[in-house]
């Protein structure tokens, strides 16, 4: 197994990565199709995004939700700041651990995270804050790279994460949508696309009963 970098060490790299970070993931953009939009219109009420990241989703949620955003690193959110002012959104934007959520039970009626699990060292966990943070009936809307439906690509994938696991902290071959079924959740939409590289899901909390 690769070790994998401390959170002090992951702050470090992204915030080192905020500067060129929306460049980067805007070649990106083609390959993910119109996941960002596809997640974020189907938010609703008090919205937590989590590993917000720039706030390059920001711009994308209805009018009518309160967000609030986390993310590992200060500088990351000193650029999502600077985006919500632009947008003339506002935005609780604070510095935080995705798998120690800062949050109490049933805090949020919708959890977002769009390409941020990749990057968490325990994903499994993560996606257990989450839940933890949202609402009975609420909603969890997920984004990611994952492993491939194609052998080569996976070989691939494989080969990329001797390096990226090490120095950045970067899964290839993750399916959080397993950690979201094993929690309980119904997951009411779900696809996967791009020889099976993005997957995107909502699933649905449990109301109470």
């Amino acid at each position: 197994m690769v070790k994998q970098p401390g959170v002090a060490r992951i702050r470090r790299h992204w915030d080192r990565q905020s500067v060129t970070y929306d460049s980067k993931m805007a070649r990106a953009e083609q390959m993910f199709g119109d996941t960002r939009d596809w997640v974020c219109r189907q938010a609703t009420g008090q919205v937590l995004e989590v590993a917000v990241g720039t706030g390059l989703n920001l711009g994308l949620y209805p009018a009518h939700a309160t967000l609030t955003g986390m993310d590992l690193s200060p500088a990351m959110l000193d650029r999502a700041r600077r985006h919500a002012a632009e947008l003339g959104r506002a935005v609780d934007l604070r510095v935080g651990d995705a798998q120690h959520l800062e949050f109490d039970d049933a805090s949020f009626d919708t959890v977002v995270c769009t390409f941020g699990l990749c990057a968490v060292p325990d994903d499994g966990g993560a996606v257990d804050e989450m839940v933890r943070v949202l609402r009975p009936g609420g909603l969890l809307l997920l984004a990611d790279h994952v492993v491939s439906t194609s052998a080569p690509l996976r070989m691939l994938q494989a080969v990329a994460e001797l390096y990226s696991v090490r120095f950045q902290n970067e899964h290839f071959r993750r399916r959080p949508i397993l950690h979201v079924r094993a929690a309980g959740l119904d997951v009411e939409r779900h696809d996967r696309f791009t020889r099976g590289v993005i997957e995107r899901l909502a699933a649905r909390k449990p109301a109470a009963g």
